[in-house]
């Protein structure tokens, strides 16, 4: 199943939840954010080379890492080189070997944005409690309905409670995320937290727990 992660501005974690629920899945991650890629990266093939054509999605995963990553280019000549609209293939090849894939997608809504929603089965809507945030992050929602992507979950992020007013106002059910130094320390190493730090590596699972669920449901309603 694919799963994009999606906010309504940048800052409000959609990177460290893609890379957690990664994690948690043993799934493949993608930064789909080709202008402003968050995730790790080296000096090997990245998303460039895959939507450009000159190499196989499966051979640019970085399957050594913690997680498997198909990494996004630093180059913004890179990115003005590539077709974005390749992605949902590229997608739909990487979900025939791995159960999961998680697209870390740009804040936004311009077209880069809407590309990796459109090509998702569900999307992961990520927010904080901060009402310009929570603004932003319906304007997305809303986007994820004309598309046509269902809601897998809202993340609010930073928090140590869900809000009963955040899942009236978006829908679908919510997950608490809150602020702790090994989260965002995690993050900076490029790792996931449950590798970096036992006591916090719960935080993610049961937003995992739900993903599953979803995906099992798919495939039942699939066959």
């Amino acid at each position: 199943m694919i799963v994009t992660v999606c906010g309504g501005k940048g800052g409000v974690g959609t990177s460290t939840v893609a890379l957690n629920l990664a994690a948690e899945l043993d799934a493949v991650l993608v930064d789909a954010d080709l202008g402003m890629a968050d995730q790790p990266t080296d000096g090997g093939p990245t998303l460039f080379d895959v939507l450009a054509g000159r190499v196989d999605p499966l051979a640019a995963v970085r399957t050594e890492w913690a997680v498997g990553v198909l990494p996004a280019g630093r180059s913004l000549a890179g990115a003005r080189s590539v077709e974005p609209k390749a992605l949902a293939s590229v997608l739909e090849s990487l979900a025939e070997t791995y159960e999961h894939v998680i697209v870390d997608a740009p804040a936004g809504f311009a077209a880069d944005t809407a590309l990796p929603i459109v090509a998702a089965d569900c999307c992961v809507l990520v927010t904080t409690p901060d009402p310009a945030t929570l603004a932003d992050t319906v304007r997305t929602r809303s986007l994820a309905r004309e598309l046509g992507t269902d809601l897998g979950a809202i993340v609010l992020n930073r928090a140590d409670r869900t809000r009963e007013s955040v899942t009236e106002t978006l829908g679908g059910p919510q997950f608490a995320v809150p602020e702790t130094a090994a989260i965002h320390e995690a993050q900076a190493a490029g790792l996931p937290v449950s590798l970096d730090d036992e006591q916090n590596a719960g935080h993610f699972e049961p937003l995992a727990g739900h993903v599953r669920t979803l995906a099992r449901d798919r495939r039942q309603t699939e066959t």
